[in-house]
Order: C-alpha cells, then structure tokens, then sequence
C-alpha cells in the first residue's frame, strides 16, 4: 500500500509523473517519519540472556523498563554473581525455576532514576539488591518473615531477573552500599544465605560447627560462623575445595568425605567424641543431608540451607529422637543481613578477595557458562559484567 505523501497532490507536481515502481517502494520504507520511527524503536530495546529452557541460553532484546511508579528505582546493572540456583536453572534441578527466564539475582547495580517517594537512595548511588519480592501482606510478612512470604518470588528465579541492562525494583530492596565495588555488591546476596542459615543455628563461641559441602553457600556460612566464635570444620568431597578453604579461607580443620563410618569417626577424633553442636548442610544433596544427623552431636541443631527435590530419609529413633535433635529449614535472608553485611565488609571484617574466582563479560556467558559446572575450573564463585 502506497503512504499518503504519494498520493496526488501529496508531492510536488514536478516529481509526480518521474517516479518509477522501484523508487516508490524506496520512497515508501524510507520515508523519514517511518525510518525515525524505527530507530527510536530500535533504541528503546536492550540486550538479555535468557534460559529458554533447560541447557540452552538465548540472547534476546527487551523493551526498555518504564519510568519508575512512586515506590520504585531505574538501575543500571553492573554485575551479576553466579551461584548454585543459576546452575541449577541451567540443568533443569532447581526446584523454584520456571522458563522462559531472565536469570541473575545476586546484583550490583547503580541509581539512574528514582521514582515518587524514594528517599533511601538517589541517582548515582551504588547498591546490593535483595532479591526477594515479598507481598507485605501474608501472615509471614505481617510477623516480619519476609524471607519465606507466601506469594514470594525471587528475581531470576520465578521472575525475570538482571542478566539485562537495566530493571526497575523496589526502593525498599536496595541497600546503599557506595564504599563497595560492584563486585562485591553482587557478593551481598550469597553471603546473606549463609548469614541467615547461621542466625538459624544461632552458633555460638566454644560449639563445634561442622559445615557439609565447601561451595559458596557453605562458604558464606563459613564466615558467618568464624564472627560468631565457634569452631569452624569443613567437610566436603572434594579435596581441592578443602584446599581452598584451608589455604584462602583461613580455616585448618576439613574433612574428605568418604561416604562410610570412617567419616563420623574422623569428625569425633577432631572433638574429641562430642561431634559437632551445629551441623549445616550446604550441599542440596539428599544424601548427604540425611546422613547430616550422624555428625550431630546430643542436643544439637541441624539446617538445611541446600535445596533438593528428592525425599530426605533417617532413623528416627537411634538418632533424631535418642539424641533430642533439633532439625531446621534455611531459606534466604532478611533485610537485616543485607545491612549487616555490608558495614562488615566496609568495615573489613569479611575479606572478599578470595571469593570471586572467574569473571565474564556479558556476550561470552552463553558459550562459558557450561565450563562453570565442572569441579576442575576451580569455581567458587563467577561474576558476570553487565557494562
């Protein structure tokens, strides 16, 4: 169909009779209105990985997030941590992940505009993101569990997340974090997993803690753990894991799984017989996490902060009842966490250096992102660069 400046009288007389098929079909698609039409259309997109589906990443474009609704932030990402919830994700085993998704919900990013209302942060600012949408109206949220709301949705996860360029959040999920590097904002959210799974534990100086699995979930326990005063033991398969932890983490006493009583034993010989007072498991494995209450010492407390989707089965009576356990569920963290955590690392007192081993820019995550899955990389823990 021709455009209207074509019809007659729509063009200057003498061009009116010149004008072949050809060039009114430049003329039509060209036309300056409709060409600067499209370019502004073009700008208004913007890049984005997408899991479409188990094992296959896609780049995608998406419209430009909307002006920010009072209440709510423009930011620009700047990195993207990686963990173990992205991997699952990726291999089809994460029990909460839906696709198609956006991923990334362990985020640095930076104010760009704030909308009416915010006063907590202002364009410029530098920030963590605490990822968990939560409802402010379930009876969870009412008594201040926000981290397990009964509508909740974590970004990346059940929602689009922020391997993009830019997203609008909430104000009151980003936590002011100016002193840090957008590295280590992106670092806030692992930690505060391990922050809260210990607050769980409530741990404390002279117990025995046993930490089972040496990623970085067990790895942010570990720190948590170290403040609280107790005694750290790590246990995991592998060995250059427990390497890790020894020679970057500071912490001597680790233990190889062997999968047989050999490994009790090894746990008792380091406690002289009282195994430990705080058992946390970090693997997401079923059997690992079943046999967590052998460790247990009488009395003593076990959580779960990994994630399975298989059944998780022990003796009751010789164990969970015989020595009166107390079995507890991690999940998340609250808001608290987040602002504790980042005074710590402003103040020093959590080291951050050893804990990113690999970074990637953006455009490579698709093809690099497989070799994060196997032990001999090294991975504890990748970072993705937005800008």
């Amino acid at each position: 169909m021709l455009s209207g400046a074509l019809v007659r009288g729509g063009m200057p007389r003498k061009h009116s009779t010149r004008l072949s098929l050809s060039s009114l079909i430049v003329v039509t698609y060209f036309s300056p209105p409709l060409a600067s039409r499209l370019s502004h259309e073009r700008k208004n997109l913007m890049k984005a990985l997408q899991l479409e589906k188990p094992l296959s990443w896609k780049r995608i474009e998406i419209a430009e997030p909307h002006a920010p609704a009072a209440g709510e932030v423009l930011v620009r990402v700047q990195r993207v941590g990686i963990c173990g919830t992205d991997l699952g994700g990726y291999l089809g085993k994460m029990p909460f992940f839906s696709y198609p998704r956006i991923p990334g919900h362990e985020l640095g990013v930076e104010v760009l505009t704030v909308g009416d209302g915010v006063t907590n942060v202002q364009p410029g600012d530098r920030c963590s993101v605490e990822p968990y949408l939560n409802c402010q109206q379930c009876y969870s949220c009412r008594r201040g569990f926000t981290n397990c709301c009964e509508q909740h949705k974590t970004l990346g996860v059940m929602c689009d997340g922020g391997l993009t360029e830019r997203i609008i959040l909430p104000a009151r999920k980003l936590h002011l974090a100016n002193k840090l590097t957008p590295d280590q904002c992106a670092l806030v959210e692992t930690l505060a997993i391990g922050c809260h799974a210990v607050d769980r534990a409530a741990s404390k100086a002279g117990e025995n803690v046993l930490i089972i699995g040496a990623g970085p979930i067990g790895l942010s326990a570990l720190e948590f753990v170290k403040l609280s005063g107790a005694r750290t033991i790590v246990m995991d398969i592998s060995e250059s894991r427990l390497a890790f932890v020894r020679d970057k983490m500071g912490v001597p006493d680790t233990l190889q799984v062997h999968g047989d009583e050999s490994d009790v034993k090894s746990l008792a010989d380091l406690t002289n017989g009282q195994l430990a007072d705080v058992v946390i498991d970090a693997t997401g494995s079923n059997k690992s996490m079943a046999r967590a209450l052998e460790f247990a010492a009488f009395a003593g407390r076990i959580v779960f902060v990994g994630i399975t989707q298989q059944n998780i089965e022990f003796p009751h009576a010789p164990i969970m009842h015989r020595r009166e356990l107390t079995l507890l569920a991690s999940r998340n963290a609250l808001t608290r966490d987040f602002t504790r955590i980042i005074s710590l690392i402003e103040d020093g007192k959590i080291d951050t250096r050893p804990w990113i081993t690999h970074h990637a820019a953006f455009d490579e995550v698709p093809d690099v992102f497989p070799s994060w899955l196997k032990p001999e990389t090294g991975v504890i823990k990748a970072v993705v660069n937005v800008e």
